[in-house]
């Protein structure tokens, strides 16, 4: 019903940048919230940012801002900017949207598949 596709992912040296991006498509009627989160393995997933869809942001306390959240309502897309990255900032990042469907299916959170985003020294 909603896919959500991330990108922008891959190796990166430390004090570096990267912009990760995510489309959302599908039986769209509207979306709320959307967002990234991170994990590592044997840690739970971590919110990194969040933005509503009047554009009010919110980050995780690890961010420390180095990390800008951003959204194009009009293409469905939410972006991070990430800068000076740090070894510990190594995870799969994940795209969220909270969904309203146009077969009026109540409002919903859909998850991507993941990027791997790798910080080396």
């Amino acid at each position: 019903q909603v896919q959500l596709v991330e990108s922008g992912g891959g190796s990166v040296q430390a004090g570096g940048s990267l912009r990760l991006s995510c489309v959302a498509s599908g039986l769209i009627f509207s979306i709320n919230d959307m967002g990234w989160y991170r994990q590592v393995p044997g840690k739970e997933r971590e919110m990194v940012g969040e933005i509503t869809r009047g554009g009010r942001t919110n980050y995780g306390d690890s961010v420390n801002g180095r990390f800008t959240i951003s959204r194009d309502s009009a293409k469905n897309s939410v972006s991070l900017q990430i800068h000076s990255l740090k070894l510990e900032d190594t995870a799969v990042y994940y795209c969220a949207a909270d969904v309203l469907l146009t077969t009026g299916v109540p409002l919903k959170r859909y998850w991507g598949q993941g990027t791997q985003v790798t910080v080396t020294s």
